[in-house]
């Protein structure tokens, strides 16, 4: 992916290009931080998220219950209720107030959201590549839009076509805004991609009958932390995947960042209440031990920005569920392993750096940290005991890493 230039700062800067949807990321900006040391004093120990996120944490709680269920996913548990939660989700998101970048930098949870930003930017621009292998008239459809996070994104990937959905209205409206303010600012003869905006909730409404060209396909579905509202029934979840999948082209990809359910249920069974967390993020259960397949609520609490309930989604399940659609898993990483792995391409490092999505660390107290944790930084204390780490280091604090290594990434692809 190209770094981002002092234009895009620019059009970021004057649209508020703002990661207040489904997810807690911020705008890709150069603000002029060089986040992290040089070299691989950013990229390795001070980086490592507190808890295990391998997966069967928690096969043993509730793995029998969901395998029992599996023989039946074509058949729908439950009736769709007339609102379900979308409507709340709706209300959510469209009363989220915009800030400046400003004030978004002085956010307990800055680095955090450019971390999860950057994670999101690097994922949907390493498809892009892939399908532009293929052919170079990239159309995308953008599964939960939001305010319009990712814009910035599909400009720098230079696609053709974008349509942009989303169950809140106000927010399509904004993001439908904040195109029309970066399609007027493009210079003489460059590139700016067509796109339509879509008010709809995805997991009941047929999208394809909404578009203005019904038979349109897609090359990319991006679903970026939007997802697990589907999994409050069957048909919903269903639903949800006929609309990512349903008017892909053949060797299109299905992608996204969703929580990681083994991640959540093994945290929740080594709580000793129905919830955990910290001062950055919150998750509550309303009891433990029962995990349906579908309609398994929990509360979700992100500093200043979210504060909905969720649903668990079960993977293995979502992962049958695809092949009903064609669709075949070809890429799955917690976002842990997504960072060790990416950090190793010094372009992907270099973005990093530009999207300030580590935090500056050192030991001399000349900055101000975002935590006041004295155990925050413990791990960036002990990565620097040999004294090789080169100054400022890249962090998270223990906080930031809790709650951003609760999510993974994913690619499906559409088979032949």
């Amino acid at each position: 992916m190209a770094d981002v230039t002092k234009t895009e700062e620019q059009e970021v800067e004057k649209s508020s290009v703002e990661e207040v949807e489904k997810t807690p990321g911020t705008s890709e900006s150069d603000l002029g931080l060089g986040c992290g040391g040089e070299g691989d004093s950013s990229t390795s120990g001070t980086v490592q998220p507190i808890a295990n996120e391998k997966e069967g944490g928690h096969g043993d709680h509730d793995g029998r219950a969901k395998r029992k269920n599996l023989d039946s996913a074509d058949e729908p548990p439950k009736k769709i209720s007339e609102t379900g939660h979308g409507q709340a989700v709706a209300a959510h998101y469209n009363e989220l107030q915009e800030v400046g970048l400003e004030k978004r930098s002085q956010s307990r949870i800055f680095y955090l959201r450019n971390f999860n930003n950057w994670t999101k930017s690097v994922l949907i621009g390493e498809f892009i590549d892939r399908v532009r292998q293929k052919k170079n008239d990239i159309t995308v459809l953008d599964l939960g839009c939001g305010k319009g996070g990712d814009l910035l994104k599909w400009k720098k990937g230079r696609i053709k076509k974008l349509v942009c959905t989303d169950i809140a209205d106000i927010s399509v409206q904004q993001c439908k805004h904040r195109y029309e303010e970066m399609k007027a600012r493009c210079r003489y003869n460059e590139h700016i991609f067509d796109a339509e905006f879509i008010q709809a909730d995805s997991t009941k409404d047929l999208l394809s009958s909404k578009y203005n060209d019904p038979g349109m396909r897609f090359d990319i579905c991006s679903c970026q932390f939007v997802y697990h509202y589907s999994f409050e029934t069957y048909e919903q979840a269903d639903m949800m995947l006929k609309n990512a999948c349903g008017n892909l082209s053949p060797g299109g990809y299905f992608i996204g960042t969703t929580p990681n359910s083994f991640e959540l249920v093994k945290r929740l069974e080594a709580s000793e209440t129905n919830s955990f967390g910290n001062d950055v993020y919150n998750v509550k259960f309303e009891k433990k031990g029962d995990y349906p397949l579908f309609g398994c609520k929990y509360d979700f609490h992100l500093e200043e920005v979210v504060d909905v309930p969720e649903f668990l989604v079960y993977f293995p399940l979502l992962e049958e569920m695809a092949k009903k659609h064609g669709m075949k898993l070809v890429y799955k990483r917690t976002f842990r392993e997504f960072y060790e792995e990416k950090i190793k391409n010094e372009e992907h490092k270099m973005l990093l750096r530009r999207m300030q999505a580590l935090e500056p660390y050192s030991t001399s107290g000349d900055s101000r940290l975002v935590s006041d944790k004295p155990d925050d930084y413990d791990h960036a204390k002990e990565f620097m005991k040999d004294g090789k780490a080169k100054l400022p280091l890249g962090t998270l604090s223990k906080s930031e890493w809790e709650a951003t290594s609760i999510y993974l990434v994913f690619a499906f692809e559409k088979q032949l």
